[in-house]
């Protein structure tokens, strides 16, 4: 899963206390020994990054040993996750309005900067953005299954820790322990989702996790809050490899429509496909006369019913790749049509469904299948992306994420 963004600045201060000093330029990177504590004692230092194996914790205590008030740090490909500087006041920017300040110290005869208490911005735009450190496709055992599957706020949240547990970096004003800390990472993310789970199983006891997966990931929000598409730290649109198939939004997912639900035979087949041998799969099945296909082909897992398609391989020269999906209707309503409103494939790649028109008259959790048929004849080399959307003419609009890699 991956994690979003809001905000690439942060500020801690130890009181709401204004302080003011005269600011001292570093060149280079604030490493032990750099820094001559009698020349920038009592001032804040600004530091342009040049070394990233430096880490931020390092920079931070190499300038606040030198007993200086605060540090800035400029760092051209910024690190978006805040940092936990405990009371120490850290603040980290961009190029843009690094050069600015650069121009400032080197403009004015004694430059000067107050150090304010935080305060809380609101409405930034664009948000939500994908963190550098979030997790990236393809996938490491297979690019015929889709991955990240899914975003999830994962920057700068407020998480509470077990009694016992001493952050490193971290004391409350006065050298209080605290059982809370602003963390960011993946491991922050997916408290989310499992969160989004819970909410969703809370409401649909009957539904398997991989209905609710399917729930999370198909009705996934795959813009801003500027109405335009995600994007990453270096402001470019975000792809399937890095947001999955969006950000979720988990009251939307109590009432997806359709779901693709993963059998246990699907399953099956991927391990088969991933070389486990079919005497371990039987052992830990509940199909003991299980057989692994003779032919595990990639077109194969490709096929496994997930709610995203993935093609790792598609050669310009063997024309089409059929996909198949099963789609179940987990609406209200068991007499529904859902028609293709959309299909949207970069230029180039040939994208057909078959059928259109997917129709369900029995009862709530009945199935159809449909295929997805993929032409990269004239297709861009390497990964292309889009995604096929199903509607039922009312407020069901389930989207189907493909990245297909052209060779």
């Amino acid at each position: 899963e991956s994690a979003t963004i809001s905000m690439i600045e942060m500020t801690n201060m130890p009181s709401d206390k204004e302080h003011n000093g005269t600011m001292s330029k570093k060149k280079t990177n604030c490493i032990p020994g750099s820094l001559d504590s009698k020349k920038v004692a009592g001032k804040i230092i600004v530091c342009v990054n040049e070394d990233p194996n430096v880490s931020r914790t390092i920079k931070k205590l190499v300038v606040e040993d030198a007993k200086a008030k605060g540090v800035i740090i400029i760092d051209q490909e910024l690190q978006n996750a805040p940092f936990d500087s405990g009371t120490y006041p850290y603040s980290q920017v961009g190029l843009t309005i690094g050069s600015k300040i650069l121009h400032y110290i080197n403009s004015t005869k004694n430059p000067s900067a107050t150090i304010v208490g935080p305060i809380e911005i609101r409405h930034v735009e664009p948000a939500p953005v994908v963190a550098s450190f979030s997790s990236r496709g393809p996938g490491g055992l297979t690019e015929n299954i889709l991955k990240p599957d899914i975003m999830a706020p994962g920057v700068a949240i407020l998480a509470a820790f077990g009694q016992g547990i001493k952050l490193n970096n971290y004391d409350a004003p006065g050298n209080k322990s605290s059982a809370f800390s602003i963390r960011s990472g993946t491991s922050m993310a997916c408290p989310h989702v499992s969160g989004a789970v819970a909410f969703v199983k809370s409401v649909h006891p009957n539904w398997s996790s991989s209905v609710i997966k399917s729930a999370l990931m198909t009705t996934a929000s795959i813009t801003n809050n500027m109405r335009k598409n995600l994007t990453n730290t270096s402001d470019t649109s975000a792809s399937p490899h890095e947001v999955g198939s969006g950000e979720i939004r988990p009251v939307k997912a109590l009432d997806p429509g359709l779901a693709f639900e993963t059998t246990t035979e699907g399953h099956l087949h991927f391990l088969c496909h991933n070389g486990y041998k079919q005497k371990a799969i039987r052992s830990i099945s509940k199909d003991k006369n299980f057989t692994c296909p003779k032919v595990s082909s990639e077109e194969l897992i490709s096929s496994v019913n997930y709610p995203t398609i993935s093609i790792a391989r598609l050669s310009r020269r063997e024309g089409p790749r059929k996909v198949k999906r099963v789609a179940t209707n987990v609406g209200l309503s068991p007499n529904v049509t859902y028609v293709v409103s959309s299909v949207n494939a970069p230029p180039g790649l040939l994208v057909k469904v078959a059928p259109r028109t997917i129709v369900f008259t029995e009862s709530v959790g009945t199935t159809a299948s449909f295929k997805v048929f993929f032409d990269g004849k004239e297709a861009s080399k390497g990964y292309n992306f889009g995604d096929v959307v199903w509607f039922d003419g009312g407020s069901h609009v389930v989207r189907l994420v493909f990245a297909v890699n052209v060779e």
